[in-house]
């Protein structure tokens, strides 16, 4: 089967200049937009620890989140494909990022929680999971482990 491409574009602007622009480290904040065509702007900054804005988005949950939602869609694609009927979905996805010359994630635990309509179907529930992870675009292009520890309700 012929590979098929998709193309996305976002712009992202940043409305931190408070005036002399990045004339200093401190002389400007982090802020920014997330801006797609037909979607609600999203807010960003930086993460608080690099002198961001705790109450905005910021790249490192984008990442965590763009990795929790890619591997949920396959999953739940997967349970209907099987016949296993998903009725919740929460995942509270954890990353680990570590700073130095070259600052980067060392690794991604999902953690879903899921409710099925049939508790007899657990089983094969958990081990779509895998399947999901191979199919997952998100992280097949990540260079760290991304791992999965379902909890059935």
């Amino acid at each position: 089967m012929a590979a098929r491409e998709h193309h996305y574009q976002v712009t992202v602007r940043w409305t931190g200049n408070r005036g002399d622009g990045t004339a200093s480290y401190t002389a400007y904040d982090r802020n920014g937009e997330l801006l797609a065509n037909g979607k609600p702007t999203l807010p960003l900054s930086a993460d608080p620890a690099f002198r961001g804005d705790a109450s905005r988005w910021n790249p490192e949950e984008l990442l965590l989140a763009a990795a929790s939602a890619c591997h949920k869609l396959w999953y739940l694609h997967l349970c209907a494909d099987a016949g296993i009927n998903v009725e919740s979905y929460e995942d509270a996805a954890e990353g680990t990022m570590v700073e130095g010359v070259r600052g980067r994630f060392t690794q991604i635990t999902l953690k879903p929680r899921i409710t099925l309509r049939n508790p007899a179907d657990a089983e094969r529930a958990r081990e779509l999971h895998h399947q999901a992870h191979e199919a997952c675009y998100i992280a097949n292009s990540l260079n760290f482990p991304v791992s999965c520890e379902p909890r059935f309700a």
